[in-house]
């Protein structure tokens, strides 16, 4: 019996959106991760870039459990002496919310530049409109 790997014309590549009104930040972003690496199709290959894009709509209203719309906190470093910035979640959720979701999900991607090439597949917006209706994007229930 042989393997079947997929080609790179083979690949057949869907635009999906997700609404993120309500949803739990850590298992949205583990659904959206799953997609766009692929682990959703029956010709998955961790070495091939197999996987979907992703449109969230509604940022702004993603959910957080506990605690943690209080005591989470971003953390960025410049590089330079006393260069470390601490953005608590709910000043990052005023100023750039679609930050909160691109962090999650970067962080549940592989390590690489493979993993680069999937996460550039990812398009966050704030409110409820999107401009890629031209590829005519599923919605996605999660």
């Amino acid at each position: 019996m042989k393997t079947l790997t997929p080609k790179p014309g083979d690949i057949e590549r869907t635009w999906y959106v997700i609404d993120a009104t309500d949803q739990p930040l850590g298992r949205l972003s583990s659904k959206i991760a799953s997609i766009l690496c692929g682990k959703h199709k029956p010709y998955y290959a961790r070495n091939i870039d197999t996987g979907d894009y992703v449109i969230v709509i509604n940022a702004e209203k993603v959910k957080v459990t506990g605690l943690k719309s209080i005591q989470k906190v971003y953390h960025s470093f410049s590089g330079y002496p006393s260069g470390l910035k601490d953005i608590p979640y709910s000043k990052m959720l005023e100023k750039n919310p679609t930050k909160i979701i691109e962090h999650a999900v970067r962080g549940m991607m592989p390590k690489t530049i493979l993993g680069d090439a999937m996460f550039k597949k990812l398009k966050v917006y704030a409110g409820n409109e999107h401009p890629h209706s031209a590829q005519k994007p599923v919605e996605l229930k999660l």
